[in-house]
């Protein structure tokens, strides 16, 4: 008899991408899709942990699950960003935490569901494309690092064939999606360099790379520029889209490129997640508030119609009152499309758990998170949970 799956995805567009392919995986040993979560003989959770809430949210569906469905006892599988961070956060106490949380599942790291699975896309117009996997950058709020590992990059032309073969299937629209997607590449780069070489781009053209200033830094540079040039450029390709991008990447090469193609998505998602230099220094963030603000109005004065969504965090630890106020003011500033608020939550391995006290209490996040959401509401509410 062959056995029934069912994917249940928390979290990000990543996520959902990742489950596509996770169809494929399972798929291609045998199995089939049940029509129902309560059908199914195995059960894959794809989870998430940016923040507590969503791990806890993990743990308290399962509980659910097993007294739910106890008469059937299907086999659980848990994978996604979950079991990546309990594998690399140093001390082992996220990983004790999980396995003592959670004794009769099994584990499935996302690294083993390979590119290779092609992915089992919705019906619609928008196909998803992951182009990397990870991140580097260590900002100190964030368990990315931990939870998807340092950052790696896909080869540039399986990129392109994937999005071939995406309008092949019916896809008018391309979603490329990376935790950094902009940096895309610095990887395959900063061996050249080291090298002394030049890089091969998919069409014969010769890539001269070499260390690039922005943001008052010294950066790799990307790959970002021309992988999102022919991906637009693809027969086929209506409309293309990307998140997230950070702002110490978005060089004056990706912004000409904006500008050139008119079916790249002039809705750009920037994440700014705070407005006072002191908390963007305690974030790690690679910019100020000056710096940041100078990029908004290059890319407005040279992409005609463009908008921005942003992130911003509330009540990280030593934030003032008037430091919160500076993130009132920028979001005034810029006039944000969407704003995406969530309030500080510790994440295990992270700097501001590590080094920071969470020293805003509780009910003052949950004002400062509702007078923010004042300002920035845009006739629908955007919330990415609670601590």
């Amino acid at each position: 008899m062959v056995e029934t799956y069912f994917i249940k995805t928390f979290g990000c567009q990543q996520n959902v991408a990742d489950s596509e392919r996770l169809e494929s995986y399972y798929a291609s040993r045998g199995f089939m899709r049940a029509k129902a979560l309560e059908e199914a003989d195995v059960l894959i959770l794809n989870t998430c942990v940016i923040r507590d809430r969503a791990e806890e949210k993990v743990y308290g569906m399962i509980k659910s699950l097993r007294t739910k469905l106890k008469n059937k006892s299907p086999r659980m599988v848990v994978t996604g960003c979950l079991v990546g961070a309990a594998a690399r956060v140093p001390g082992g106490k996220m990983m004790k935490r999980l396995t003592s949380r959670l004794p009769d599942v099994e584990f499935l790291p996302i690294e083993d569901v390979g590119f290779e699975y092609m992915p089992q896309r919705a019906k619609g117009k928008m196909a998803s494309i992951v182009i990397s996997n990870g991140c580097n950058n260590y900002c100190a709020f964030c368990i990315v690092p931990f939870s998807r590992g340092p950052e790696r990059s896909r080869p540039f032309a399986d990129i392109l064939e994937e999005a071939k073969q995406a309008v092949s299937a019916g896809y008018t629209e391309v979603l490329l999606l990376g935790q950094n997607v902009n940096s895309y590449g610095a990887d395959f780069l900063v061996e050249k360099i080291n090298e002394g070489e030049e890089y091969v781009l998919p069409d014969g053209a010769l890539l001269k790379p070499v260390m690039v200033k922005h943001l008052g830094r010294h950066r790799i540079p990307t790959l970002f520029p021309h992988l999102l040039e022919r991906v637009a450029q693809t027969a086929g390709v209506k409309k293309v889209s990307f998140i997230s991008a950070n702002p110490w990447d978005f060089s004056d090469e990706l912004i000409d490129v904006i500008a050139r193609h008119e079916n790249i998505d002039r809705t750009l998602h920037l994440p700014v997640q705070a407005g006072s230099d002191a908390v963007l220094k305690r974030m790690n963030r690679w910019y100020t508030r000056a710096e940041y603000l100078a990029l908004i109005d290059k890319i407005r004065a040279r992409v005609s119609g463009v908008e921005f969504t942003t992130d911003i965090i509330v009540g990280f630890p030593g934030e003032t009152v008037a430091q919160f106020e500076e993130s009132i003011s920028l979001a005034k500033r810029v006039d944000f499309a969407k704003t995406f608020i969530a309030w500080y939550s510790p994440r295990p391995g992270t700097a501001a758990t590590k080094v920071m006290k969470d020293d805003i209490p509780i009910m003052e996040k949950k004002r400062r998170y509702t007078e923010l959401d004042a300002v920035t509401y845009k006739g629908k509410r955007l919330y990415r949970g609670k601590k």
